[in-house]
């Protein structure tokens, strides 16, 4: 199912369930103007068809302690034998970073980094990032707070 395959009530059952993804079924066949059973079938369609990944609850970060959210700038020692791999498979292990991008720019890479506080943040950069020998250069970039954090997809629902 490519996007031109994407009818208008697909389009709505995408965007309502990146807003709420408890929503009832008959909630949602209400909202989008189907009986349940034909609206059950589009949602298995698109999960199937994997355009709906997976449901996750969002938490409040700060609500459970993690207070600080920084985002890294790596630029990787590429000389290194097998640097990108190695570096990955690192990255992967380690559960505070949340995030990792392959960028272009002044980086190789981007991640977001999310911790308690200064201090165990700190432990992650220096016992942890600064250990990861294929990093050539580390550049942290501290957030103050958010303003805005949307998990609604910029797209034309319409």
């Amino acid at each position: 199912m490519s996007e031109n395959k994407l009818d208008k009530i697909d389009l709505k059952i995408l965007k309502i369930l990146q807003e709420n993804s408890k929503i009832t079924n008959l909630d949602l066949s209400k909202k989008i103007g189907l009986s349940p059973a034909p609206t059950l079938e589009r949602v298995k369609k698109l999960e199937q068809t994997e355009i709906i990944q997976s449901y996750h609850a969002q938490v409040n970060a700060k609500s459970i302690g993690l207070n600080v959210k920084t985002f890294v700038l790596v630029s990787l020692a590429w000389q290194m034998e097998n640097a990108l791999d190695k570096f990955l498979a690192k990255v992967r292990e380690i559960p505070e970073i949340t995030e990792c991008y392959i960028i272009t720019g002044e980086a190789d890479f981007l991640m977001k980094v999310v911790t308690k506080n200064i201090p165990s943040y700190e432990d992650i950069l220096f016992k942890t990032l600064s250990q990861i020998e294929e990093i050539e250069r580390l550049k942290t970039l501290m957030t103050l707070s958010t303003v805005k954090e949307s998990k609604v997809l910029p797209f034309d629902y319409e």
